[in-house]
Formats: structure tokens, C-alpha cells, sequence
């Protein structure tokens, strides 16, 4: 190989359902895509419903919780299988904090779903960020219950 040639490779993660193991033929394809993620998606309870749509985070934090995963790739199943649909993925966080801080927590989270789902095989071009802070709370009390309900990033078809 030349010095000036580029060697372009892909990581894809391993899919495990069931004893079987995904292989890497057709990987490219975004129906072999779509399969697989919906076949990890249906080995869990958790996330089993695209009527499903809102994913919760922990205090101050921007990582999905391992118990949202299932949730995300069953979407990223359903935008993986139809190229057509876009979504707009709305960050949140409760009232706690600067209204500026609350907004960049927002955008945080709401870019940790997209990465996550453009890592599943979903178009970046499908999905559309935004983040509302502390401005839309889905519950307007000042507690502790209130405030875990308010940290979210919700997925608007």
C-alpha cells in the first residue's frame, strides 16, 4: 500500500440475539440494519413500544441510562426502516440550575439520543435537535418526583 492511500473501515457493534451471534454479511444494507436492531430491541421488556417516546436522564447527567437503550434502538428500528420519517429529538431538564446551563443540559441530551441513533444506522438528515431547558416542564411541581419527570428528551414524529 502507498503511504498517500487511506484505509476507510467501519465499527460495527456486534448484535447478539438469542445463542446467535449477527455476521458482518450485508452489514451495509440498512434493511440487515434495521433486523438487527429491531431483533436486540425485542430481547427486552424495557422500550418495547414506539408509543414509547420519551427517555429519562439522571440528575445533571447527559448519558442515556442503560434501561433507556432498548427504547432507542427500537426507534432507531423504525427510522432505519423508513428513511421517509424525521424526528425531532426536544431536550429538557428541570428547573434547578441557570436557565442558560438548563438549555446546553437540554441540547446535551438531546445530542447524546441523536448520536446514539445515528450510531444505530439512522440518517443524521432524520433527525432535528432542540432544546427547551427549563421552559416546558411536563410536570410543574417543585419536587424531587416533579424533577426526574422533567429531565427527559422526547422524540416528536
Amino acid at each position: 500500500m502507498k503511504k498517500d492511500e487511506q484505509i476507510k473501515a467501519a465499527t460495527v457493534p456486534s448484535v447478539v440475539v438469542g445463542d446467535s451471534v449477527a455476521t458482518t454479511k450485508g452489514m451495509g444494507s440498512r434493511d440487515y440494519q434495521a433486523t438487527a436492531i429491531n431483533d436486540t430491541a425485542r430481547a427486552s421488556d424495557v422500550g418495547s413500544s414506539l408509543e414509547e417516546k420519551i427517555i429519562y436522564f439522571d440528575y445533571d447527567s447527559s448519558k442515556i441510562p442503560e434501561k433507556f437503550l432498548n427504547l432507542v434502538r427500537l426507534h432507531a428500528s423504525n427510522l432505519v426502516s423508513d428513511p421517509g420519517i424525521s424526528v425531532t429529538l426536544e431536550g429538557h431538564s428541570d428547573e434547578r440550575g441557570s436557565r442558560e446551563y438548563n438549555l446546553a443540559l437540554g441540547e446535551r441530551r438531546a445530542m447524546s439520543v441523536r448520536q446514539q441513533l445515528v450510531l444505530l444506522g439512522v440518517s443524521a438528515g432524520q433527525l432535528t435537535v432542540v432544546s427547551y431547558g427549563e421552559e416546558r416542564p411536563a410536570d410543574d411541581g417543585h419536587n424531587d418526583a416533579a424533577y426526574g419527570i422533567n429531565r427527559r428528551v422526547e422524540l416528536r414524529y
